[in-house]
């Protein structure tokens, strides 16, 4: 008699404790879909900014290069390239960085939802750009990195900077007006060019030296060019 009720009650006990269980698993799910469900209306709603301040930003760089062309007849620029990083690809960064799915994550840590990519024709050029950019209202330079003066070991040579912009627009953080990162690399034409055939060599560890003496030609030729170009400025400066 007690060991039948034993076997009454041991089965009610299992069904008892996988429902608690189940309740917790379901309490989880709509616990981190509401967490998620709002960090992606937090990332939407700064999104819908980003291309205004990418246009803002845009406008000034070309507006300062009309002006320079005028001035010295010489290019500021040859190609800008921007992108604004889609939902996915700002989530997939997230993750691998082991950062929570937010918007601050997505934004104020990571800082690159927003990229630029200028080319220019000569060295100099990348330097008065720079220049320019720390004069703009509103723009701090977050975060700087000279690869051309400090090349890589690898031969990789470019300017970096990470800039905070204050904008008319709200934050992530409720602020207004907010702050948001603009991520900004400049290069020469030959310094474009090296990256882009580094970055397409699945093994380049495997041709490293044959990469770094391809680079150290290609600066070579960058320092060239820019002495032929101070040249002709020196002979147009004279003539006038």
């Amino acid at each position: 008699m007690h060991q039948k009720s034993e076997r009454r009650i041991f089965p009610f006990t299992k069904l008892k404790v996988n429902h608690f269980l189940l309740k917790a698993d379901m309490f989880t799910c709509l616990s981190w879909y509401n967490r998620k469900t709002k960090a992606s209306k937090e990332r939407e709603t700064c999104e819908q900014y980003l291309p205004l301040i990418l246009e803002d930003f845009t406008q000034k760089i070309k507006t300062a290069a009309l002006e320079h062309k005028k001035t010295t007849s010489f290019k500021l620029y040859e190609h800008f390239h921007a992108r604004i990083k889609t939902a996915d690809s700002m989530a997939e960064k997230c993750q691998r960085k082991n950062l929570p799915l937010t918007a601050e994550s997505a934004l104020k840590q990571i800082r690159d939802a927003i990229g630029i990519r200028i080319i220019t024709g000569f060295v100099d050029d990348i330097y008065q750009i720079i220049d320019f950019i720390r004069q703009m209202p509103g723009i701090h330079i977050f975060k700087e990195k000279d690869y051309i003066n400090q090349v890589k070991p690898n031969g990789y040579r470019s300017y970096h900077l990470i800039l905070e912009v204050e904008t008319p627009y709200p934050d992530c953080y409720g602020k207004t007006p907010g702050k948001y990162f603009i991520e900004v690399q400049l290069r020469t034409i030959a310094m474009d060019s090296w990256a882009s055939l580094e970055h397409q060599i699945k093994n380049p560890e495997r041709i490293e030296r044959e990469l770094k003496r391809c680079a150290d030609e290609l600066a070579s030729c960058d320092l060239t060019m820019q002495t032929i170009r101070n040249l002709i400025q020196e002979s147009n400066e004279r003539e006038d």
